[in-house]
């Protein structure tokens, strides 16, 4: 397990752990996720992963808690080798502008570079909703990229892409 410490307005301590399988509470927080993403985009523009498919083989889930409560997730999923894509990073409502998402995504970087990927893509929405977001990912790093993978040009999607070094 990856732990990791944020201050806000005091210490919290953010634990990061990698998924095995489902439970309840996490089930209901991707089910919100999905349902979050209904108002965003036309069905066939959406791309979140829904539990079955995070929980494949090929896809590294990972879960944020704080004090035994659920607070995020992000996800990577294998591309080709050394590129991996970035999946299903949420916050919970309740803590988001609290520094969670940077925390998950420092610690996916970090399995990533450590696991020897060399670049981490990912396809995110082009409205509003996802403005925390793209700040996020271009604090981080991340510029715009082209389509990747199997995605197409899409007007409800913005590409964006990072290169790790060891």
């Amino acid at each position: 397990m990856l732990a990791t410490s944020l201050r806000d307005a005091g210490m919290m301590t953010i634990r990061i752990a990698r998924v095995q399988a489902a439970t309840p509470d996490l089930e209901v927080f991707l089910s919100d996720h999905l349902r979050d993403m209904q108002a965003t985009a036309p069905p066939e523009s959406r791309h979140a992963l829904d539990m079955s498919r995070l929980l494949s083989p090929r896809v590294r889930l990972f879960a944020a808690t704080m004090d035994g409560a659920l607070v995020g997730t992000g996800a990577l999923a294998e591309l080709e080798p050394g590129h991996e894509e970035l999946k299903s990073m949420r916050t919970s409502p309740r803590m988001r502008g609290r520094g969670v998402g940077s925390v998950m995504l420092a610690a996916l970087l970090c399995d990533a570079r450590d696991r020897g990927i060399r670049r981490v893509s990912l396809e995110t929405g082009a409205s509003d909703f996802f403005w925390a977001a793209h700040r996020l990912y271009t604090k981080a790093g991340f510029d715009e990229c082209e389509p990747f993978g199997s995605y197409v040009e899409d007007p409800h999607s913005i590409f964006l892409t990072v290169r790790l070094t060891a």
